[in-house]
């Protein structure tokens, strides 16, 4: 997958990671760029600086998808690329018990986490389908292959995202659509926040390398684009031996635990 000459859409565009995709693929020789993002604004200015279209849009409402996807065919005649990129993270308000975070925290990421990329594939698809030509890159995270200390709600949305992601990649290839996850680990962005966790042992990185790895990843045309190496030696642990990657999993959690303790 090469972005040059390409028509590409990013929500969650208006800063993070999608803010540096959209830079990046404007650097590479995309034809045509759509940002989506709930900050308007955001997505006005980032859009603005590399002359292609803003919306406003939230990609857990339905409707807000289908119409990025109808504002890019009627602009552009097609979607080339569909970067789902927006996502949330909510922590567990009582870190002993992963059924303590409320409804309306699994209600909310599953809508941004899960159902945006499925809303996207629902309303991107016919175009690319028709056309035997397209692909998804689908921003997941490590924890949807991993876990996530302290958020039962991010690492279940993640791990449902990844599910989907398969299945998409399994159901579409036949028709010429390839699909990408990106899944690192702790990247610099607002939802990082500064916090210190499980995701951050392994360095922080910047929007920017993760872009870079993406380039790479969709040039590649890798089902999995992980940032952080490291994660695919921790899938293998996992997979090899899931009884001791839990117990490795339990004494990160402690670290964790014991460290933001003596933070305070």
């Amino acid at each position: 997958m090469d972005v040059q000459g390409k028509i590409v859409v990013v929500t969650g565009g208006a800063s993070g990671i999608g803010k540096a995709l959209v830079e990046r693929f404007h650097r590479e020789g995309a034809a045509g760029l759509i940002v989506a993002d709930m900050n308007g604004p955001g997505a006005e200015a980032v859009a603005k600086s590399v002359g292609g279209i803003s919306l406003q849009a939230d990609v857990t409402k339905e409707a807000d998808v289908q119409n990025i996807v109808r504002t890019a065919e009627q602009k552009f005649g097609r979607i080339d690329l569909f970067c789902s990129n927006a996502g949330i993270s909510r922590h567990d308000p009582d870190i002993d018990n992963p059924g303590s975070p409320p409804n309306e925290h699994w209600d909310l990421a599953w809508g941004v986490n899960v159902m945006a990329h499925v809303y996207a594939a629902r309303h991107a698809l016919p175009g690319m389908i028709a056309r035997k030509s397209g692909w998804f890159l689908n921003t997941v995270s490590a924890a949807g292959l991993l876990s996530q200390i302290g958020s039962a709600v991010y690492s279940t949305t993640k791990h449902a995202a990844i599910g989907f992601g398969e299945h998409l990649a399994i159901a579409t290839k036949e028709n010429g659509i390839g699909v990408s996850l990106l899944c690192p680990q702790a990247v610099d962005t607002p939802m990082l926040g500064g916090a210190a966790g499980s995701q951050n042992v392994d360095g922080v990185l910047a929007p920017s390398d993760v872009a870079d790895a993406v380039v790479k990843g969709l040039a590649a045309e890798s089902f999995l684009i992980l940032p952080h190496e490291q994660v695919t030696t921790y899938m293998q642990r996992k997979t090899g031996d899931y009884d001791r990657w839990i117990r490795g999993m339990v004494r990160l959690r402690r670290g964790v635990i014991d460290g933001a303790k003596g933070a305070r």
